[in-house]
Order: C-alpha cells, then structure tokens, then sequence
C-alpha cells in the first residue's frame, strides 16, 4: 500500500475522469481508493471510507504543526482549542468516559491507546462464558457483528500494554473483509420480488418497476465505468512495466522523472520507453498507484456491484429477522482496522507519553465495535452496534460511515431512539461527495420522519480545514442547512494507524471523532450532562464566522460559510468550557 503521508499529484486525462464522475460509489472501507474529479486542474485520491489519501493540492504540513486540530485560533489555527483548554482549566478529576467507535475495527494493542481502551470487567477472557449476562461471550474489548461465531480472539496477558491484556486476532476465514453495496443488494432484493410476483401471475406495482429499473441503471452503470477503468489502467500498467524492462536494461534502477529524463539513447525502443514512462510518472501514474487504481476499480466489479457476491453466511445469523441480536464474535480488530483505529486516536490517544499523537480527550475510554466492512454496512448491524454500545455504558458514540441506501433505516431510528432515551449523544461524519445533504441524503442520518423531525441526540459533523479564508470548509465535505449542525477539523490529521504506526488522513470521518471527542472531554468536566445538554453546549459556544466567505465544497463559487450548515459555525471546546466554569 503506497504512503498516505505525503499528498501528492493524481492527474488524469478528461477521458477517464468523465468515467469516474459516474461512479456513485458510497464509499467504505479503509484499503480502498476513490477517485473524483474537484475541478479542471485538481484530482484527489480516496480510500474507500472517503478518507483523502492524496491531492493534487499541495499540504500544509509543512507549515502547520501536526497537532492542529488541538489548537485554537489565537495559536494560529481553526482547531477546537483543545491544548488552551487544558492550560487554563487542567485535567478533570473524573471517572473515564465510555465512547463507543462504531467502524472497521480498532487497534486495541496500539501503542499510543494503551490505559485508553475500554474493558469488560464483567467479563472473564477465554473461558467461553457469558460472565456478565448480557449476551455476548468474552465481549471484553467490544463487539464484531460482522464475524462468525467461529472467529472468535483470544486474550493474551502482556505486561508490556497498559491494557495488560494482547487481543490475538480469531480465524481471518470468519471475519468479514468485503461486502458488497446496498444498491446492489437492493437490487437482488427487488429481482427476487419481481420473480415471485410473477410466478404469481401477477407484476410489480409502477412504483416497485420504476424502483427497480432505477437502480438497475445505477449499478449497471457504475460496473461498466469500473470494467472501463479497469481496462485502461491494466493497459497503462502493462505499458509501464514495458518501459521500466527497457529502461532498466540501459542502467536506471529507480523509475523516478530525473532519472528516466537524463536517459541518452538513440534506440527506437528506449526513446519510445524513456518517452512512455515520462509521460506516465509527470501525470502521478508510478506503479504503486496504478495498481491501487485497479485494486479499487477490481473490487468494485468484484465485491460493490456483484449480484452474486454475498458474504453474510460467514457471520451466520438470520439476517431476515431485524431483532435479532446476539451473533458475531469478540475480534475487534478485523482485517483492516486502519479507519477505525484512526478514529480512535483522535478521541482518546494518550496526551503524555511522549508517543505519536495526542487525542482530544483524557479522561476517556474507547469501546470497540465493528460493524463496517469494504462494503456498505448492514442496518442490522448498525442498529445492534448501537445498542451494544448503550447497553454497555457508552455516554458517546461515533460513527464515521455512510452509504446511499438504508432499506431498513426503521431499525436503526429505534436504536437510535433507545440511544437517545438513555441520553447518549452520537457523532454522525456528514460524508466526502461535497455534494448538499439536503438535496441528496446519506444514510443513517438525524431525521427520522416523513415530517422531518430529528433525534435530539445526533450531532452531524462536517469537515474544515486549518485556516480561516474561502478554503475554511474542507473542499470535499458534503454540507446542509438542514442536515449538516457545524464543522470540525477534518484536513491532514494526524492519528494512530495499527501496528504501533501513525498517519495523516482527510475526511468527515476525521471531523467527527474530533467531535466526539470534544464531547468526551467536555463530559469529563461536567458528568452530570445528558445528550441534549452537551449538544446544546457544543452547539451553543461554538465559533461563529456569520460574514465569511468560502468557497461552496467542490468548487469555487463563494458562499457564506454560515450557508453551510444548520448553525453555520466551527467547534470550539475552549469556549464551551468557559461556559462551564
């Protein structure tokens, strides 16, 4: 997998971004890419999660500190005023605070989470008992519900984590890796309800065909794009492996533009490969990325839009009945637990031990729940990963996904509904399309009637960037007067990725645990609040910017920041303390 550090050039020729603009892709999991056209000279690089991997744009890392979004305006940057908070008011004398990560997975041996992952004291690792009684064997990091009770971890003592235990990942065969999207799978649904209609003797209604031929154009669509992309890339990569053979016949070890360029040859076959590669490496197309390109591409043909690709027996539950809900298993770490464990850190990342970041709260544990694959999410499994996470004492749970569809949002409203009944606040990532929410929804989402009523306890969160000015939202968050609440830090931050290492990512889904965490940080110093309170306070002190100018998300057309969303405003946890004191 090539560096997500360093943001670099993605250029392509009109020719293959015009199919790109075609695909409507939701995107999911963290090994993953999407490519999206922002504008005539700009591409960007996305994983599959949405998160941005690489632009065209150049970063700022170089002169902004890593740790921007702790910091506050008057130190120079549009974070949430988390290092002043701590000055001026210190560290709560409080207990821990339950925050609930509902994604990919999550590191729960990194390094820099160790005394900050939550665990089920209730519970007895290994011994196969339900010790707590609340349904879920050896549940003690959290819960999987996108596994089979076959893979399950195991626990291992390990003086050298603060956690004191090592989860030991359960069988890779039980764990599901790749799913496919909930267009797709709503278009099997509507075939098969077409089939038995007409066995009946009978046809869909003109609602149902027109339902039916809808998405059948959206997925037929969306394939044929990615077959096309697929077949221009595999004859690109195949042309650069021509030309590095021939040039690596004539002395270059490492294909890089100075090198291929100070190549001196009158042969026919290295002029042709000289100019080739050239060609290539000046547009950003090295080998590493067009194969990422058909990795992304690959699996949209093979897992996305496959009508036959269907991986749900591996967690081996019923899936057509919607209450049920003890299946999965304790692995939290799944396959790829890259998003999730990058959320994580910037919730909770230990503050003082001299280790890669720090995370916004202190007094704060992580409970691990998986239910995202590279795929869309299941609203089954959303909906149990919502009340594991209550049941089991979250005050705050994340969520950095999102997908087009939801054909059973009723049973993610009611756990939504339960979450809120027990005042626990959920942090929903607005998405990365830079398209107007309340125009085109994403699911799940706030509003939970026909009349548009909303849930009291969801805050939606989009995405902003380090400086004050028209790029202050994020260029690719999705946005909405209706349905967006306010901006937080969600450009190159810096957090946890497994395996003890670290990296900078983009996104919504970056915006929103900064976010909760705030949330988090701000229930540390006030218990007592419910959901509505520390809504309310979030919302109530957050920076306001009412004259502003931005540049509307994905183009270049100003509009008041204050447009943008439902309160028009930018987090602010120094502010809201203050109003605590």
């Amino acid at each position: 997998m090539m560096s997500k550090t360093a943001l670099l050039a993605l250029a392509l020729p009109l020719s293959i971004t015009a199919a790109f603009a075609r695909v409507q892709v939701i995107p999911k999991a963290e090994q993953d890419i999407k490519l999206f056209k922002q504008n005539q000279s700009q591409y960007v690089l996305k994983n599959a999660k949405g998160t941005i991997l690489q632009t065209s744009a150049k970063s700022l890392l170089s002169v902004r500190p890593e740790n921007w979004f702790n910091l506050s305006p008057a130190e120079g940057a549009e974070g949430v005023g988390t290092e002043e908070t701590y000055r001026q008011f210190g560290v709560a004398q409080s207990e821990d605070i339950i925050v609930a990560v509902i994604d990919s997975g999550v590191d729960v041996n990194h390094e820099d989470l160790q005394g900050k992952i939550w665990i089920n004291k209730g519970e007895i690792a290994n011994d196969g008992i339900d010790n707590d009684g609340n349904g879920y064997v050896d549940d003690v990091f959290g819960w999987n519900f996108i596994g089979g009770s076959n893979g399950m971890a195991k626990m291992v003592e390990d003086s050298s984590l603060a956690n004191g235990i090592r989860l030991v990942k359960g069988n890779p065969a039980a764990q599901t890796d790749a799913d496919s999207l909930e267009v797709t799978r709503e278009l099997v649904r509507m075939k098969k309800l077409k089939a038995r209609t007409e066995e009946l003797g009978e046809t869909l209604t003109p609602a149902q065909q027109a339902h039916l031929e809808k998405i059948q154009a959206i997925v037929t669509e969306n394939l044929e794009a990615a077959k096309g992309v697929v077949a221009t890339y595999t004859t690109r990569l195949n042309s650069y492996k021509e030309a590095e053979a021939v040039l690596k016949s004539v002395g270059v070890t490492t294909m890089t533009l100075e090198a291929v360029r100070a190549v001196q040859s009158e042969d026919e076959a290295v002029v042709k490969a000289k100019s080739v590669m050239i060609t290539l490496l000046a547009n950003g197309q090295n080998e590493a990325r067009l194969n990422r390109v058909l990795e992304y591409y690959g699996d949209q043909i093979k897992y996305y839009y496959n009508e036959d690709f269907n991986p749900r027996s591996i967690v081996g539950d019923n899936y057509s009945d919607m209450n049920e809900r003890i299946y999965g298993n304790n692995d939290v770490i799944g396959p790829d637990s890259s998003h999730g464990t990058h959320v994580s850190g910037s919730i909770a990342a230990v503050r003082d031990n001299n280790l890669g970041i720090k995370g916004v709260a202190t007094n704060v544990k992580i409970m691990a729940v998986r239910v995202v694959p590279n795929g869309d999410e299941r609203d089954k499994d959303v909906a149990n990963g919502i009340r594991y996470a209550v049941d089991n004492g979250a005050r705050v749970i994340n969520m950095s996904f999102g997908k087009m569809y939801s054909p059973f949002k009723k049973v993610v409203d009611e756990a939504v509904r339960y979450a809120e009944s027990k005042g626990v606040l959920l942090v929903h990532a607005a998405g990365n399309d830079n398209k107007n929410n309340d125009v085109t929804p994403s699911f799940p989402q706030r509003t939970y009637s026909k009349e548009g009523r909303d849930f009291n306890n969801w805050l939606e969160i989009g995405a902003s960037s380090f400086e004050k000015g028209l790029t202050l939202p994020a260029d690719f968050s999705n946005y909405g007067k209706k349905t967006v609440d306010l901006f937080a830090p969600g450009v190159d931050i810096l957090s946890t990725t497994p395996d003890n290492t670290y990296d900078t990512y983009s996104g919504t889904s970056m915006a929103s645990p900064t976010a909760a965490g705030v949330a988090t940080l701000l229930l540390s110093y006030d218990p007592s609040m419910d959901a509505d309170a520390v809504k309310a306070l979030m919302i109530d002190t957050s920076r306001r910017y009412p004259n502003l100018k931005v540049n509307l998300p994905g183009t270049e057309t100003p509009v008041l920041f204050s447009t943008l969303s439902t309160y028009g405003t930018i987090l602010d946890v120094l502010s809201a303390t203050k109003s605590l004191k």
